[in-house]
């Protein structure tokens, strides 16, 4: 069984500003930032849609990371999806100012024949309606998918709550933020809201909770993991950072290659080793100069910041 993910998200031009600066229809995207943070680990192959005016630049810079396969990535003529949004005082809130989702609007997902072998799948942010069909297409063709996971957000949550339970139940990994969680469960506690979604969700074996710059928990039907964010002087741009976390996430489990306690933790840890990075420059400028040391001694840095006894 190749140890391979394949990752099924938006492709976006961002515009961001926040109080260190501002840059104009830099690379982005869930589908984009997952599969940087997860190529660290292991090869991931993108299902995605660009449009015409897609910078060329931006296919050279990916095509040059070795273990990212381009070949799902569609271009569509029109406009490539855009996003423009600000951030201050509270580095946790992203302003929206405008989104265009131009060719993603349609997005209709085709998984290329060499991805079937691939043993994991990673669902991001799209109608979960898609993600099922999506889910259902890769299963129909690739019995050694051994490891299935998803994303959502609040406006699927709001007007297609029963499809989201229901792709919930089938994937064994759902990541998502705080708020969600609440939403999806109508619980404002959140040890509560995580049992309901169990409940809510047969099928379902664990629910990553991501809780920004407080970090993460990690909860499956026997156990609770709480992980504190990673301790930072400057976020310049947390554009991204929940996707990063989710490819560090995945892309670790993937290498280890087992779902259990153990193995979930350390995830948790490379996922927020991921972020920290990713906040710390516009974009994908801090990933793109990372390395495999840098990424291993934060790692450690994150064993010793919270080790007791």
């Amino acid at each position: 069984m190749e140890r391979k993910i394949v990752v099924v998200g938006s492709i976006a031009l961002d515009s961001i500003e926040t109080p260190y600066g501002k840059v104009e229809e830099v690379l982005g995207g869930s589908a984009i930032h997952f599969s940087v943070a997860a190529s660290f680990f292991v090869p991931v192959g993108i299902v995605g849609v660009i449009g015409d005016d897609f910078p060329p630049k931006y296919l050279k810079l990916l095509s040059q990371r070795q273990k990212i396969d381009l070949s799902g990535v569609k271009r569509a003529e029109g406009k490539t999806f855009r996003w423009r949004g600000y951030y201050k005082g509270d580095m946790n809130i992203a302003y929206t100012v405008e989104t265009q989702l131009n060719v993603f609007e349609n997005f209709i997902p085709e998984i290329p024949k060499e991805y079937y072998s691939s043993g994991c799948i990673f669902l991001a942010n799209i109608d979960p309606e898609l993600q099922y069909k999506v889910l259902s297409e890769v299963r129909s063709n690739n019995n050694n998918i051994w490891l299935t996971a998803c994303d959502t957000m609040n406006f699927w949550i709001e007007h297609k709550l029963e499809k989201v339970k229901h792709i919930f139940s089938c994937v064994d990994i759902v990541i998502i933020n705080e708020g969600e969680i609440r939403q999806i469960a109508e619980e404002a506690n959140l040890l509560r809201a995580a049992k309901k979604t169990f409940v809510l969700c047969p099928g379902l074996k664990s629910v990553v909770v991501k809780r920004g710059e407080y970090g993460v928990v990690v909860f499956t039907r026997d156990s609770i993991f709480c992980l504190p964010g990673y301790l930072l002087e400057k976020v310049k741009d947390p554009t991204g950072a929940g996707d990063t976390f989710a490819g560090g996430f995945l892309g670790s489990l993937v290498q280890f290659g087992k779902i259990n306690e153990k193995n979930l933790r350390r995830a948790a840890v490379y996922g927020s080793v991921l972020a920290s990075f990713n906040v710390e420059d516009f974009g994908l400028r801090r990933l793109l100069r990372l390395s495999k040391d840098d990424i291993e001694k934060r790692y450690n840095e994150f064993k010793f910041l919270t080790h007791f006894c």
